[in-house]
């Protein structure tokens, strides 16, 4: 394993299969804050765990942040919908507020969280 500097590592690549979803709590700015990763087509996107509209947390259960179909984030509160890739509210009460995307890279089998 080759640590990246100024990172931490999350999981491993090898633990999330395609669209599924994973929780973390981790530090970034010195605040510790919720997060999670999805994996979709081998590249793995990372979101603070949190509504940009209700203010809560996105999940349905533990490590659930997809619809049924598997195609958008969803949030459990009030059914606010948004893109995987980018973290765009596609729609709901949250309409032009995305969420907010989380720096990470990975590198072999390792999933890094990179540092501000």
């Amino acid at each position: 394993m080759t640590k990246k500097p100024n990172s931490t590592i999350l999981c491993k690549l090898s633990e999330l299969n395609d669209l599924t979803s994973k929780t973390f709590n981790v530090k970034i700015k010195r605040k510790s804050t919720d997060i999670f990763l999805i994996r979709k087509n081998n590249h793995i996107y990372a979101y603070e765990n949190i509504c940009p509209h209700a203010q809560a947390p996105l999940e349905w259960n533990p490590d659930e942040f997809l619809d049924e179909k598997k195609e958008t984030i969803i949030c459990a509160l009030h059914g606010a919908r948004f893109s995987i890739e980018e973290g765009d509210c596609l729609g709901g009460p949250c309409e032009g507020i995305g969420l907010t995307a989380v720096a990470v890279d990975v590198i072999n089998d390792d999933i890094f969280l990179t540092k501000s």
